[in-house]
């Protein structure tokens, strides 16, 4: 990657089932002053772009980013939104940097799940001719793909389970976790069943909140942190939108994403050369194809993988040790809660799931029916 872009500072709101007491506005001013404060900055002077992070049908209501310049003070400056996973949004604050345009970007998104009928969303996200009308929604797609993962490489509910299990323990360590809680497999096996063989406990909650976060080129970051995370790799693709033409037990387009990003930061070896994996699984199964998809493993080994136990918190390459979507994190925010976790573990300020000496880390977010679209970075402990 040509020149450097750092990641300043990072925020976020306690995560939560659901916030009446607060407004969209209100959380993105909660974000945005509490990184603004971090990084020791001018909101109105020092800032020179706004990226919002929010999706219309999520947020209730048409344009709904249209009261974000209000309360991120971004009138008469280069504002604009993503709609789609929060990783992306730090992918394109960091193209803004790198283009020349700008030196300092504030990234910001919101949801709130609470207020919208999710099932429903997702329903109309699927083509529209010859599937919607079937009734699918992402849970029933997350099975298909669950059981054709399970059928072409011998996986186990048991394995699934082991998700849950890990990632909802690590989520009593992290103050900001929606769902934390000491499980067995046995409870994640026999809670309610949404779509076999997905347990409702190995379906991310529903979830309120918000993040934000400062990048800055590489001149200015280092003036305003000795502690700065850089982005030094990053990859994005997409999958066929017809479930028909994809093998569900596959994630190619992670692969391809993850190649990309580590060829960008000069990683041969992923599972010697990264630290720790924050990931977004919607869905437990999701988290042992997706680091098939990083290379953690190899194809068909995820449930080998987190049998080994070397994906926990204090294993040789922990998964989640945030705790993950599971733990409770809104669509749009979550992938760019995977980032900020990945930069306070680099930054040695992630509390007690602290990954002790990290100093490259992987930050991952998707987005779409089965994990249509994949975006990957590569972060880097920086300094003077």
């Amino acid at each position: 990657m040509a020149g450097r872009v750092g990641i300043v500072a990072a925020s976020m709101t306690k995560f939560e089932a659901a916030k009446p007491y607060q407004h969209l506005m209100d959380l993105v001013v909660e974000v945005t002053d509490k990184v603004v404060e971090a990084a020791g900055i001018s909101l109105k002077d020092d800032v020179e772009a706004v990226i919002s992070c929010s999706q219309d049908h999520w947020d209730g209501r048409t344009i709904s980013s249209m009261p974000i310049p209000d309360a991120v003070c971004s009138h008469l400056k280069d504002e604009s939104k993503v709609a789609g996973d929060g990783a992306y949004a730090v992918l394109y604050g960091a193209m803004h940097i790198l283009s020349g345009d700008n030196k300092l970007v504030l990234v910001v998104s919101h949801c709130e799940e609470s207020i919208t009928d999710g099932t429903m969303i997702e329903n109309w996200s699927i083509d529209h001719i010859f599937h919607r009308m079937l009734g699918l929604d992402y849970t029933m797609g997350a099975a298909m793909q669950a059981r054709r993962y399970m059928d072409k490489y011998k996986l186990t509910p048991e394995q699934f389970a082991r998700v849950v299990v890990k990632n909802k323990g690590n989520a009593r360590k992290n103050k900001y976790a929606q769902e934390a809680m000491d499980l067995t497999v046995e409870q994640v096996l026999k809670s309610k069943m949404l779509a076999d063989p997905i347990t409702e406990l190995q379906k991310k909650p529903v979830s309120d909140g918000a993040c934000a976060m400062i990048l800055a080129s590489e001149e200015v970051a280092k003036k305003l942190t000795p502690n700065p995370v850089w982005i030094t790799g990053a990859g994005n693709y997409y999958e066929h939108h017809n479930l028909g033409d994809r093998d569900l037990a596959e994630c190619d387009a992670l692969v391809k994403a993850a190649k990309k990003a580590y060829k960008m930061a000069g990683i041969n070896n992923p599972v010697k050369d990264i630290d720790l994996v924050e990931l977004s699984e919607y869905y437990a199964p999701q988290e042992l194809l997706w680091t098939e998809g990083l290379g953690l493993c190899g194809r068909g080994e995820g449930g080998k993988l987190i049998d080994s136990g070397k994906t926990q918190l204090k294993g040789e390459l922990p998964v989640n040790p945030s705790g993950g979507l599971l733990s409770g994190i809104p669509v749009t925010v979550a992938g760019m809660t995977r980032v900020a976790e990945a930069v306070w573990q680099l930054q040695g300020i992630a509390g007690e799931h602290q990954v002790q000496g990290a100093k490259r880390a992987v930050a991952h977010g998707c987005g779409g029916l089965c994990g249509q679209m994949h975006c990957v970075l590569v972060l880097e402990k920086g300094g003077k």
